[in-house]
């Protein structure tokens, strides 16, 4: 069977986007494992299925497997890029655009000059809901590591993440606290893991380790987590420029209670298509 496909990337976090609602197929752990090889198949961080609406609030579904055939909850890259894809293939002219994932509902806008912002819903900082083991919800946790011990803020932002605040990010242990931050037996479904600089206020670096895909250029949904964390712990404002390896994008919290929003590009790389 031939799939069509469009390889697409938000800041350097490169997705394969897949028309599901005019394309009838079924993927598996191993189809998205191949599709996700940068040797063997089309390479990825990500595949992301665009699906009929299965809510009658919302005007499509958006699926997000990770490049080991994992599925996620929220994807805030591939949000802009799942919004540009409808947009160029016909499939909505709408300004506004409601998507359900597994875990919540989002709402995609276009603004100007190529940029894109998600409403990625109310962040949880609820043990139960990331989830992650704790007797009782704090604005930050010990972690045990190989004996060692570090402070982490842990949220879900329709997915979970592990926030660690660093003093440079080009010095961070990603490569080595990553996969074990990932996998740690507080965070029974894996966890993202987000490395934070707190630059000023207004500005800060981030790297991010995602669960099933290990570092990547850019992660949406980590930015967000990230500025969340921090605006727990009364070092950031409202607005925050976050720098990624891959671009930059702006996230606005205004606090408990209230939706995150997150602004930046997605770009199209080529069309294509693969037999499976």
């Amino acid at each position: 069977m031939i799939i069509k496909f469009t390889k697409m990337h938000g800041l350097g976090n490169d997705f394969v986007v897949i028309d599901a609602v005019n394309q009838q197929f079924t993927l598996s752990e191993d189809i998205c494992r191949h599709f996700a090889d940068r040797r063997f198949g089309i390479g990825c961080d990500q595949i992301l299925l665009v699906e009929p609406a299965k809510l009658p609030e919302t005007d499509f579904h958006f699926r997000i497997f990770n490049a080991d055939g994992s599925e996620a909850g929220a994807c805030g890259n591939g949000a802009r890029c799942f919004a540009q894809f409808i947009r160029r293939k016909g499939l909505s002219e709408l300004q506004s655009v409601r998507v359900g994932t597994s875990t919540a509902i989002i709402i995609l806008r276009y603004l100007d000059d190529n940029q894109i912002e998600v409403d990625m819903g109310v962040p949880s900082f609820d043990p139960a809901t990331i989830p992650f083991v704790a007797e009782q919800q704090a604005d930050q946790y010990p972690l045990q590591i190989n004996g060692e011990q570090y402070a982490i803020c842990a949220v879900s932002m329709g997915n979970p993440h592990a926030v660690l605040m660093v003093g440079d990010t080009d010095l961070a242990p990603v490569e080595r606290l990553g996969p074990l931050i990932e996998r740690h037996e507080r965070f029974p479904q894996r966890t993202n893991v987000g490395f934070l600089q707190v630059i000023s206020p207004n500005e800060t670096k981030l790297r991010v380790f995602e669960r099933g895909s290990g570092e990547t250029l850019a992660c949406g949904s980590g930015a967000c987590a990230a500025v969340a964390a921090g605006r727990l712990l009364g070092l950031l404002e409202e607005e925050v420029v976050v720098h990624l390896r891959g671009g930059d994008l702006v996230i606005k919290w205004s606090g408990q209670g209230s939706t995150v929003l997150m602004r930046g590009p997605a770009e199209t790389v080529y069309e294509g298509a693969i037999e499976i």
